[in-house]
């Protein structure tokens, strides 16, 4: 009997004899094959759905430069809005409507970015890890109020407290100055959360490069944060001037709905998307011309928004930082 001791080593190299490995054929995984559909459908369905939007808004639009009383070209440059008369008497100028949404839109972006930034830089290099875990839930929970509160505050609220600063004679119960200003809070989370994200991306070794050299924290942010952050940050601040020029309850609610060329921010003004609703409470019939006067506004606020998109890509592609 042989011993453990005196047993024969395994034979190695060209001795050893060859072993032959079976592999089970792989099991089919249906499971991912089912969800990979749905991702595929989901994205079908999201690309077929915004086509079909743009086809509709733009067929409809077109039907309203048809009637020979309007061109193009007056309805980008007339002063005066009021396609309830007909084409006969009507007025096409989308230029009150125009000026009074960019005008909303730049009283809440100068209200949004600085406090936007503001809380950014907070959280990002002031605050400690506890109050920051309590701070931005608390503030992107401000983004879930609906927009009709946010007007109803701005017409019961602001508007009181502009007329008891400034008087009665100079701000109207209906004004867009309470209702940009209003607007510019409820867009503070979007820059402030986005401007957050990307100012925490920038790596820890460019902040301790700054300590090392004898900046203060102050230095720190403005100097190298923010402009290694910049094409994020301003990604944030055209994506909230897109969410402004698009916002609708508050305008409806605040800001009033005469189409009036103003330059003066306590007077009241109509924008495109307040005559939007406007149109619609209307119950305008399908077909007539203040029916097809909805998708015309409608085209350019697309455009608008688009083209806001479009640069935005532009400048985050062009000015990029890569850690």
């Amino acid at each position: 009997m042989t011993s453990a001791a005196q047993a024969p080593a395994p034979r190695t190299g060209a001795d050893a004899p060859e072993r032959t490995v079976q592999l089970r054929p792989a099991r089919p995984r249906y499971g991912e094959r089912v969800v990979l559909a749905l991702l595929r459908l989901c994205g079908v369905v999201s690309i077929a759905t915004t086509v079909g939007i743009v086809v509709v808004l733009f067929v409809d639009a077109s039907a309203f430069f048809r009637v020979p009383e309007i061109t193009l070209r007056g309805f980008l440059t007339g002063t005066e809005w009021w396609p309830y008369a007909g084409a006969e008497s009507g007025r096409f100028g989308i230029l009150p409507l125009l000026s009074a949404t960019l005008m909303v839109t730049a009283i809440a972006v100068v209200t949004a970015v600085p406090l936007g930034l503001a809380t950014a830089a907070f959280l990002s290099d002031y605050a400690p890890p506890r109050v920051r875990t309590v701070v931005k839930p608390v503030l992107e929970l401000l983004a879930g109020i609906p927009t009709v509160v946010l007007g109803w505050f701005a017409l019961t609220f602001v508007t009181p407290l502009l007329r008891a600063l400034l008087g009665v004679e100079v701000v109207q119960v209906f004004n867009v100055a309470s209702a940009g200003l209003v607007m510019g809070v409820m867009i503070v989370p979007t820059v402030a959360s986005l401007s957050e994200d990307a100012m925490s991306a920038v790596p820890q070794d460019l902040r301790l490069a700054a300590y090392g050299l004898g900046a203060t924290k102050r230095t720190v942010v403005t100097q190298v944060v923010v402009p290694a952050a910049l094409s994020g940050i301003v990604g944030a601040v055209i994506l909230a001037v897109g969410r402004a020029i698009g916002e609708t309850m508050i305008v409806a609610v605040a800001a009033g709905n005469l189409a009036n060329l103003t330059g003066n921010p306590f007077e009241q003004a109509q924008t495109m998307t307040a005559y939007i609703v406007q149109a619609v409470s209307g119950e305008a019939p399908r077909g007539s011309l203040t029916y097809q006067s909805i998708f015309a506004v409608g085209s350019l606020l697309f455009l608008i928004t688009f083209g806001l998109n479009v640069l935005a890509q532009r400048f985050v592609r062009r000015f990029r930082e890569v850690y």
